[in-house]
């Protein structure tokens, strides 16, 4: 009977491996019923030796043990001290959420107790000091309802796809219009000159114009195909290939006034009056609980990855900005299935996963830079650990410019790239660790003067170079230049 047990769960195992022939994964065994896992744990035991018996019953009392001690910080921001007292010096500071593992206790002379901790900061372990009071011992406490319906779950994610291999992106943002014309061929050879290896070019811009024509388009919204600069594809991305580019198709999710213009009905409006919702550029939103929007954007995407590109980016995944959802009492979502934000935007990069893995594709989405420093969605429907896990790149827009003041402490973070970008990209790594299956950090960083913010800076050289040495301290070592007209400071990524 134990065999035949022994036997079953091997084959199950060689069944699930062989669902994807043509791709390495991970975690498969957490799609496995909880049945199954605990019978190959019965199996295993009942096949080792008394000393292999009494050696893992220590590892598990010693992991029980650990389990045991681990507890997450409840503050929004929690000051770690060198020594148990108020007056100690100030050593670090812990996100909400942030995991740590109790060493010891200590009671001061006012009776609060405080913890001895270690924690993980930068890939290395550090300790120090934090009030008992400040931690609980089930992360999920710390989360709203809303946050509570979200899937944290271990994800069977592509590790690497055999014939698309993954690579250490340094990239740069490519319009419609400058692929479309004589620009392309400057910038490729500014990749000839620079560590540039990748191109994130409009697939699906903000107006909802295509590259390319795409047969989604003609289905959903024929009018964005009506511009499409680009009618040999495959032409172009030969080009690319032949200059060894990582291409990555960007798509705009749900700013798309082209298909608003096709399906009015599924606009954001205003409640009471039915007018439009639109933000300060004046183009429309549609909403992000629209399937048959979600179904177009999949199906361009499906489109880019059958004519090479290596790698989806979705933008604007998010609903739009709405004064910390102040604006939300007088806006109509048109949320029928009455969801919240968080879980429409998690489910759709979900089915966008599904759709699109059997293509060998992999899968990014862009965040505001500030999502990684705060403990909710920011009313964007952008959660940190939600989109991490179920993409193969989180991408947040790290650009000091939009930052508020005070933001990490900085008086005008646009003149504080260094800064600026270190603490995002920590806190951004720090809640990549709350998840068994996060997505590589893969930022935006800035490439462009924002004359527009009182007291800006001029980037150049040194605060480019400056934005990338941040990321590195931070052990993040892929990035994107952001720049509207794609004017690049090379001597920044030589």
């Amino acid at each position: 009977m134990k065999k035949a047990k022994i036997l079953s769960t091997s084959i199950i195992l060689c069944l699930l491996l062989t669902i994807i022939p043509s791709c390495k994964t991970k975690n498969v065994q957490s799609n496995l019923p909880q049945s199954s896992l605990s019978q190959q744990s019965q199996n295993s035991t009942t096949n080792t030796n008394n000393n292999s018996n009494n050696t893992n019953s220590k590892e598990e009392d010693n992991s029980l043990e650990n389990q045991e001690n681990i507890v997450y910080i409840s503050a929004n921001s929690l000051i770690v001290r060198a020594e148990a007292n108020y007056n100690a010096k100030v050593i670090d500071k812990l996100l909400k959420g942030t995991e740590v593992r109790i060493l010891e206790n200590k009671a001061d002379d006012k009776k609060n107790v405080w913890y001895k901790i270690s924690y993980s900061n930068n890939s290395k372990e550090s300790s120090g000091w934090i009030l008992s009071n400040y931690t609980v011992k089930n992360r999920t406490d710390l989360l709203s309802k809303d946050l509570k319906s979200l899937d944290f779950s271990p994800q069977n994610k592509v590790s690497e796809y055999d014939n698309n291999p993954r690579v250490k992106v340094k990239g740069i943002y490519v319009t419609i219009y400058s692929a479309s014309n004589s620009r392309i061929d400057e910038l490729i050879e500014m990749t000839k000159r620079t560590k540039i290896n990748a191109f994130i070019i409009d697939v699906k811009d903000d107006k909802g114009t295509m590259l390319f024509p795409t047969k989604a388009a003609e289905k959903y919204a024929p009018e964005a195909n009506k511009k499409a600069p680009i009618k040999d594809i495959a032409a172009f991305m030969k080009k690319l290939k032949d200059n060894n580019i990582y291409a990555i198709a960007r798509i705009v999710s749900f700013k798309d006034p082209t298909y608003i213009k096709a399906h009015p009905d599924r606009a954001i409006i205003y409640k009471g009056t039915n007018k439009v919702f639109t933000n300060k550029d004046n183009l429309a939103w549609a909403t992000a609980y629209d399937k048959d929007l979600w179904d177009y954007n999949i199906s361009v995407a499906k489109e880019a990855a059958e004519v090479g590109f290596n790698e989806i980016q979705f933008d604007y995944v998010r609903f739009p900005a709405s004064n910390g959802g102040k604006l939300d009492k007088i806006l109509d979502y048109r949320n029928t299935d009455n969801i919240p934000k968080p879980l429409a935007i998690q489910n759709y990069l979900k089915l966008a996963y599904k759709e699109l893995s059997p293509l060998k594709v992999y899968i990014g989405a862009d965040i505001y830079g500030l999502v990684g420093s705060v403990p909710d969605d920011m009313a964007l429907g952008q959660y940190f650990e939600a989109i991490s896990n179920v993409v193969d790149y989180v991408c947040p827009m790290m650009y000091p410019s939009h930052y508020a003041n005070g933001t990490y402490k900085l008086q005008i973070p646009d003149a504080k790239p260094f800064e600026t970008i270190f603490n995002s990209a920590k806190d951004s790594v720090a809640r990549n660790k709350n998840i068994k299956t996060p997505a590589i950090i893969r930022p935006w960083i800035q490439d462009f003067t924002a004359t527009w913010v009182k007291g800006h800076i001029h980037y150049g050289v040194n605060e480019v170079s400056n934005e990338i040495k941040a990321l590195e301290l931070n052990g993040i070592d892929e990035f994107m230049l952001w720049n509207a007209g794609n004017k690049y400071t090379e001597e920044a990524v030589k």
